[in-house]
């Protein structure tokens, strides 16, 4: 079964295009943990948060990645992360074409 795992942060920026520029060599490597299955990015600059929506294989592949990248916020300066793993309807999600196969 698959897990999905919502996280999110205060943080000043970077938001968007600027976002992706910076971001785009911690995105390749997020592809290579253990797991791991998609990411949807998130962000607001009206609110200077950002975080994501991540898919996992296993809910212990998320809880061990939550650890990882807390560890990793935190070298930015980035102390309190917002981390919640849930279980998924895999009859609803492929109802309303969740893309979670």
């Amino acid at each position: 079964m698959a897990y999905v795992l919502q996280v999110d942060f205060k943080m000043t920026g970077p938001f968007g295009d600027e976002m992706a520029v910076a971001f785009s060599d911690l995105a390749k490597s997020i592809n290579e943990e253990d797991g791991f299955m998609w990411k949807i990015w998130t962000e607001s600059p009206e609110t200077n948060e950002a975080g994501g929506i991540y898919l996992f294989e296993t809910k212990e592949t998320a809880e061990k990645y939550i650890d990882m990248h807390s560890k990793r916020l935190g070298g930015f300066g980035i102390t309190e992360v917002n981390a919640k793993i849930f279980a998924i309807n895999s009859k609803l999600t492929e109802i309303t074409k969740g893309p979670v196969k």
